[in-house]
């Protein structure tokens, strides 16, 4: 088979181990060395399999292993074998059954095109065994059930192929399919695989319309070899529908961002069958449908009888639910698939790691951070200009490689052409190509709103599509190279540092400087920016030279606290050249200001974390720390973490800054759950709508404090805002260090990176960081509290995914994924949040226009 089931064949991770063992349930289990984590296809741990605890009978289905894949996905192929364990072992499934649930409630027995529900299986405890599944299962959830025709002991191992479900439908609601009386015989056009519910109507399921077949030009003839007449179509007669219309609902798993539906057509006009002449849809985010439908009608054609995809643009509409009309353009109406777009399609970037100049650039790294870790090697003078010479090299030598390979192929007509194209995207530099030796896959986006797509049998938009074609080897588009190139300086400046001084130096920010564009947005990723956070390896407030010239010249104006009153109670985190620690302080308010107001008597400790710098750190990195020292004693904000003293008269440096005592929002909010009828049956911990309001409020209006002092955070984050008395919020800048937090951290050599979940497109690909990249951040972080911190941004991507999706936004063709709506966020708060996400950042809000506008929501 082609087309979807040819690249939808991937292992979904129970042999490779990315199934966690937590994910591989049983109904029971013989013992516990037969568990069902034991059930992984081609291993052998434990005793070999999974086995259940007693003998399988005839037609007794009780005894199942399951597989949870937390999300959706397309299984077009699953493989079984029995427990061998070195020949120890020989229990094996002779049958099974697969159930399978998109909700983990409703589960569904799996059945063949012909209705057959038993899977033949293995016939021996070794030889692994795979079947295709016709039709495919889309499902979280699957259940293999073994079966037998006499009672006998049965062991298996499993593995499901197959992809993530990227359409994100988990149930359509459409008409019954009729028959076509023809004169030599009937065509039977009903929805024969569909697996909810049927009476006059389809509901709440999924078949043929999402099944990655498309039917032939000819509907009277079928893929199937055992099909009849009809088979591969769903199709409708206009008489049995007074409206002129069928109507088919559509239901997602979240509100998405909707750029376009593909509906693979017959339009066999000699047998009166057309493609719509019309089509009408609702759209629905919440509980209510949008009152202004998007109308389409596509051109029409009585000369081409080739069944064909119409692709309606549905205009980046935001919703969970579809429901769309399709007008009749004769007697007949025959869909065969419907697919919707609400995002791109991925390309393998991370693939972009692997040529020859990010190895060399990685070594460099990896030679630095060996050096740097190993206390023995000590990095003098002279290696740190040689290993700065070499990473500037690396670039030039990526950058000439690059012209030349322009140059010669690309012709002259091309390059203006790209020159407009980028001028147009407020780029400097012309880089449109094709490379005989880089093969990157490229979109070929069509613009056309009718056209015959592929001539494969199977055709899905996931994971390859006929909007993502895989080019001829060596094309390159120029938004990849600029990529190439951004990702390399963002990645080179943030890192250079490490062999220098341990924060992000200047020099840094120039390499920075060169390959960025400036747009009138006030640019602090140059050369005129001091970064702060060098003790625990973020860099999280970036200031103008010119205020810190201005405050560095003030004395410190906090005192020296006796090392003796601290008490260590843990370690919060730790970064190249120092640590972070939670403390209690014995008699801190005799050294602190009146304006230092605790809820504690004059006797208690006062919580406190304290950034200690480490005793051999060399002397940038001493200067770095009293710099941040200067800079800290000068932020007085309710909602800012203060500075409330020092210790700088003997090694180790410290600096004792507020802590609160519910910890940070991102762990506090995880262990509460919203107001409602689950909370008090479960008896966890509450906090209402109101409230997360009002954490908001606190956090934009401490980001209001920064941002008029033009100080950049850098890393606004749920995870770097800590949680006091009556949800009291102060923004703080540690939440690099924590080993809590190392997957919110892009990773390059095993080092945490960049939050790049929480970082506009143009910080990503330009290195820029400006008060509007902080908005942006602030709305992925209001984003957390909405969701309850459950969920990590942008989960269902992966790293290099969430890259790729900010050049979506730089192209700016309506492709780009935002995060979707939380359940208990109204509309009026995601608009605060899309406005955060804009392209154009002269057109996000202020931090005090987001303060003022959530402060009205509050009230």
């Amino acid at each position: 088979l082609g087309g979807i089931y040819g690249v939808c064949r991937y292992p979904l991770g129970m042999s490779g181990g990315q199934i966690q063992d937590e994910d591989i349930s049983a109904s029971s289990q013989w013992s516990e060395s037969t568990a069902a984590r034991y059930g992984r296809l081609d291993f052998e741990e434990g005793d070999g399999a999974w086995c259940p605890e007693k003998t399988v009978e005839p037609d007794n289905l009780k005894e199942f292993l399951q597989i949870d894949l937390r999300s959706l996905h397309f299984i077009t192929l699953v493989g079984t074998q029995g427990r061998h364990a070195g020949g120890m072992g020989n229990e094996f499934a002779q049958m099974y059954k697969i159930k399978y649930s998109r909700d983990g409630s409703r589960w569904i027995s799996w059945r063949n095109r012909q209705g057959k529900q038993v899977i033949e299986g293995n016939r021996n405890a070794y030889d692994i065994v795979l079947k295709d599944l016709e039709p495919p299962i889309i499902a979280r959830y699957v259940r293999f059930m073994p079966v037998t025709d006499h009672s006998m002991n049965v062991c298996m191992r499993v593995e499901l192929y197959g992809c993530e479900w990227l359409d994100g439908l988990v149930s359509y609601n459409a008409p019954v399919g009729e028959q076509m009386n023809l004169p030599a015989y009937p065509v039977y056009l009903n929805d024969s695989v569909y697996d909810g519910a049927i009476t006059y109507r389809c509901v709440k399921g999924l078949g043929q319309l999402t099944d990655g077949v498309c039917g032939l030009d000819d509907f009277t003839v079928s893929h199937e070899r055992n099909g009849w007449p009809g088979y591969d179509y769903v199709g409708w007669n206009n008489e049995s529908f007074p409206s002129g219309f069928v109507e088919i609902m559509f239901e997602f798993d979240r509100i998405r961002n909707f750029t376009t539906m593909k509906v693979h057509c017959n339009n066999m006009f000699s047998s009166r069958a057309k493609a719509f002449r019309q089509v009408v849809c609702y759209f629905r985010s919440d509980s209510d449908w949008e009152a202004t439908p998007l109308s389409f009608s596509p051109a029409g054609d009585e000369k081409n009888p080739t069944a064909r995809f119409v692709i309606v643009n549905l205009a980046n509409h935001m919703a969970s639910a579809i429901k769309c009309q399709f007008y009749f353009a004769d007697a007949w109406m025959l869909f065969s698939e419907i697919t919707f777009q609400s995002g791109t399609h991925w390309r393998a970037w991370a693939g972009l790691q692997e040529h020859t100049p990010f190895k060399i650039f990685n070594s460099c790294l990896s030679l630095c951070f060996t050096a740097e870790d190993d206390p023995t090697h000590k990095i003098d003078d002279s290696n740190t200009r040689i290993l700065i010479g070499c990473l500037v090299a690396i670039i030039f030598i990526l950058v000439a490689i690059i012209v030349i390979m322009l140059w010669r192929q690309v012709w002259q007509k091309m390059l203006e052409k790209a020159s407009r194209q980028m001028l147009d995207d407020e780029l400097t530099t012309s880089l449109s190509i094709q490379s005989e030796t880089l093969g990157y896959h490229t979109h070929n986006q069509s613009n056309t709103t009718n056209a015959q797509e592929s001539n494969s049998t199977y055709e899905h938009i996931f994971p390859l599509g006929p909007d993502y074609q895989e080019p001829s080897p060596g094309k390159l588009g120029y938004l990849q190279i600029q990529m190439y190139l951004y990702s390399f300086a963002l990645i080179y400046s943030y890192h250079v540092s490490c062999c220098i001084s341990g924060s992000t130096s200047t020099s840094a920010s120039k390499s920075t400087a060169s390959f960025a564009v400036q747009d009138g947005v006030p640019h602090y990723a140059e050369a005129d920016v001091v970064n702060l956070q060098g003790v625990t390896g973020s860099n999280t407030y970036a200031i103008p030279a010119v205020t810190m010239d201005l405050l560095s010249g003030k004395d410190v104006a906090v005192e020296e606290f006796p090392r003796k009153l601290l008490t260590f109670k843990e370690k919060l985190g730790e970064g190249q050249f120092g640590e972070v620690h939670l403390c209690e302080a014995e008699g801190m308010q005799e050294f602190m200001n009146k304006e230092f107001l605790f809820d504690i008597t004059e006797d208690e400790p006062v919580l406190v974390a304290v950034k200690m710098l480490r005793s051999d750190a060399n002397k940038n990195a001493r200067n770095d720390f009293l710099k941040e020292i200067k800079i800290m004693s000068r932020l007085k904000d309710p909602n800012i973490i203060r500075l409330l003293a020092v210790c700088i008269h003997s090694d180790p440096f410290c600096m004792i800054t507020e802590y609160m005592e519910n910890g940070d929002l991102n762990q506090f909010l995880s262990r509460h759950e919203p107001e409602g009828h689950l909370a008090l049956l479960s008896n966890a911990p509450t906090v209402s709508f109101t409230n997360l309001c009002y954490m908001a409020t606190q956090i934009a209006s401490g980001m209001k404090y920064l941002s008029s002092l033009n100080f950049v955070h850098r890393d606004l984050a749920t995870r770097n805002c800590l949680v006091g008395k009556k949800y009291t919020i102060k923004i703080a800048d540690f939440g690099m260090s924590r080993n809590l937090y190392s997957g919110d951290y892009y990773r390059i050599q095993g080092r945490a990176v960049l939050p790049i979940r929480w970082m506009s497109w143009e910080s990503i690909l330009l290195g820029k960081f400006t008060t509007a990249s902080d908005v942006w951040a602030f709305g992925v972080t209001l984003w957390e509290i909405l969701n309850f911190c459950k969920e990590q941004p942008y989960s269902q991507l992966t790293d290099e995914q969430v890259i790729e999706n900010t050049g979506e936004f730089f192209r700016d063709q309506k492709r780009q994924i935002y995060l979707p709506q939380p359940v208990l966020c109204p509309d009026s708060l995601y608009k605060i949040m899309l406005s955060c996400w804009r392209r154009n950042a002269k057109e996000r809000p202020s931090f005090l226009e987001i303060h003022r506008a959530i402060l009205e929501i509050q009230s």
